[in-house]
């Protein structure tokens, strides 16, 4: 197991590392639950009387979402209840100037990190120890903290380098995450463990469900999982329309594995009974059973489908949620995924609930995220955990 921020030594200078990365909307920086929950972090750090430096990133080089941190700055700031420097450079001279000129308490959020050539290449973290990025900046700290969990699956410099020439600790949000998200491959229960499966991106469920399927009990499916696993069985459904992209290699990819899970863990895997559609501006659903010819997109789950995956729930003593069950976003199509939150938040259950923008759900529909063990705010790092994989940033935590 990692170090924590108990284990650290009084007014230090530390290097955090933190996930920030956010919508980004006509160039304006969206708020999310993210900056909420690594401000605990960074509360912690500056209130303990430590020179608090911070480094995150934000899209990718080309991406219209690549930007400038500033406004994360004044965001993160509101979130942490003290004032949050901004410094428009990473490692140069700058950086270095406005890092050594902080006093006790201070917090000071650095350039994005992928504004650097040497952050985003997959490499060791021996090589990404060795970067001139790396080797500047960590001797002007006393200690590393990665508290970026949801990204902790990416092996760049800021997220593995500093860990190998510093003392190495998990903030809280790594702390937290890895403790929830870990629980389904490291922990017994006994009684029913429930997942929920659906989002999108079916080729990450479907190799969850391939491996986990000791450990999980029931599968409730939904979203494009659902419908591919429906046309395994035989149902007219799971491929795209015209203008679509979402089924097609998704299944030639995955086709083998959901015949096999069908055949070898059928008895597990409960599919949707109905499906919702658009029809003159209004929802309408339809029994699997009556769909004759794919020519319309399905946006949820039916009703049928939500008072059967109901109590399958409430009797669980754990549920995993990875992806939405429909396009909870258009509230006509919210009916899968808030009746699954809904029955899991009323239910005294050990329960994580994770996948891209899933959590989303809980407070747009007037949910209390205290009703949930937790809600992750991982998407990749998520979807490694629950598979038991290993996670570049954790594991160079966990190293001597």
């Amino acid at each position: 197991m990692f170090n924590t921020l108990d284990d650290l030594d009084s007014e230090q200078r530390v290097l955090v590392r933190l996930d920030l990365n956010s919508p980004v909307e006509d160039g304006e920086v969206q708020d999310n639950r993210r900056f909420d929950r690594h401000a605990e972090t960074v509360r912690e750090l500056a209130e303990g009387g430590h020179r608090v430096v911070l480094m995150a990133h934000q899209g990718r080089p080309g991406g219209d979402d690549f930007v400038s941190l500033e406004q994360h700055a004044a965001i993160l700031a509101e979130h942490v209840g003290h004032d949050v420097q901004f410094v428009a450079d990473t490692f140069g001279d700058e950086a270095i100037d406005a890092i050594e000129s902080l006093s006790a308490g201070e917090i000071l959020l650095l350039e994005n990190t992928r504004m650097c050539d040497e952050e985003l290449p997959e490499e060791a973290p021996e090589v990404k120890a060795d970067t001139e990025f790396v080797q500047t900046l960590a001797p002007l700290f006393d200690a590393y903290i990665n508290d970026a969990y949801s990204a902790a699956h990416r092996s760049h410099a800021s997220l593995v380098g500093f860990a190998l020439e510093l003392p190495a600790y998990a903030g809280r949000v790594m702390q937290t995450e890895y403790e929830a998200n870990s629980a389904i491959a490291t922990r017994e229960f006994d009684g029913q463990v429930t997942m929920v499966v659906g989002g999108t991106k079916a080729t990450d469920v479907i190799d969850v469900m391939n491996n986990l399927g000791d450990k999980v009990d029931r599968f409730l499916l939904g979203g494009i999982a659902g419908e591919l696993f429906l046309r395994a069985a035989g149902h007219d459904v799971g491929f795209d329309l015209d203008g679509m992209d979402f089924f097609d290699d998704q299944w030639e990819a995955n086709r083998e594995t959901i015949e096999s899970l069908l055949d070898e863990r059928g008895d597990q895997i409960t599919l949707a009974a109905d499906l919702a559609y658009e029809d003159d501006d209004e929802r309408a659903e339809i029994a699997v059973s009556d769909i004759d010819e794919k020519d319309r997109a399905y946006l949820d789950v039916g009703t049928e489908t939500v008072e059967t995956y109901d109590p399958v729930i409430r009797d669980s003593e754990a549920v995993f949620v990875k992806g939405a069950l429909g396009l909870f976003e258009d509230e006509r199509f919210s009916a899968g995924t808030v009746g699954v939150l809904r029955a899991i938040s009323e239910t005294d259950c050990f329960s994580v609930v994770g996948g891209g923008d899933t959590s989303r759900a809980i407070e747009m529909y007037g949910m209390d995220e205290e009703d949930f063990g937790h809600v992750s705010i991982a998407g990749g790092a998520y979807i490694r955990a629950l598979t038991g994989a290993p996670l570049a940033g954790v594991e160079v935590l966990t190293q001597d």
